[in-house]
């Protein structure tokens, strides 16, 4: 594995303006992260919040954290003073711990609602009906430390691209409509989350503003990228 030349692959991906690379480096090494950072990435997805911490503590502050991951409501804690993005709030109420952490610290947390588009039902995620109840509820225009940044949705994990294709599409609309539907403060539609390393050049095709990338970055690790 050489991550210099894995990255290289990305190249396009790097120089487009329009959509940003972020490299899985869950389960793997700071020694690693650090190696692409030295070749000019920034963007770093984890999903587990203790491993985020460890590797936000020992490598370069300049570095993007990205938590990508299933976030349980008391673990927001421990992030939210640094983490740049988190892209799987999944639930109303961890908006709201979100919001009062953001509180906390004295900085606007910036967020993107996950949905699910999969049709496996082991992934995590809001259906459409609880995206909309969301996003109608007044109470959300009182959350005043995050920031509602655009979508995050992961397909399912199959061979079959037109499927996949079709899921990342019925996303792109729901992130057209909403961007078009409400206007609210803490609301804009600016990142549209989706693609991984088996799926990421679809996600381009159909409207990804942000590809999370790992194996093919950092080679193969013991358990999927989902």
């Amino acid at each position: 594995m050489n991550i210099q030349e894995n990255i290289q692959r990305f190249k396009n991906i790097l120089n487009n303006e329009n959509v940003t690379l972020i490299a899985v480096s869950k389960t793997h090494p700071a020694e690693l992260v650090l190696e692409a950072y030295s070749e000019g990435l920034k963007n770093f997805g984890e999903n587990k919040v203790q491993e985020m911490v460890d590797k936000f503590e020992q490598l370069p502050k300049d570095i993007n954290w990205h938590m990508i991951g299933h976030l349980q409501r008391n673990k927001v804690k421990y992030i939210a003073s640094f983490v740049h993005l988190i892209h799987s709030v999944d639930s109303e109420r961890l908006l709201q711990e979100i919001d009062k952490q953001g509180q906390k610290v004295g900085r606007v947390i910036n967020c993107l609602l996950q949905v699910h588009i999969a049709r496996e039902e082991t992934k995590f995620g809001l259906s459409e009906e609880e995206l909309f109840s969301l996003l109608n509820n007044p109470e959300l225009q009182q959350l005043k430390h995050v920031h509602i940044n655009g979508l995050m949705g992961m397909a399912t994990n199959t061979a079959d691209g037109e499927l996949i294709r079709q899921e990342f599409r019925y996303l792109k609309n729901l992130f057209d409509q909403i961007r078009l539907d409400y206007p609210l403060d803490n609301i804009s539609m600016n990142e549209l989350s989706m693609g991984m390393s088996s799926d990421y050049t679809i996600a381009l095709e159909e409207g990804s503003t942000m590809v999370r990338v790992g194996s093919a970055i950092f080679g193969n690790r013991n358990y999927s990228d989902q």
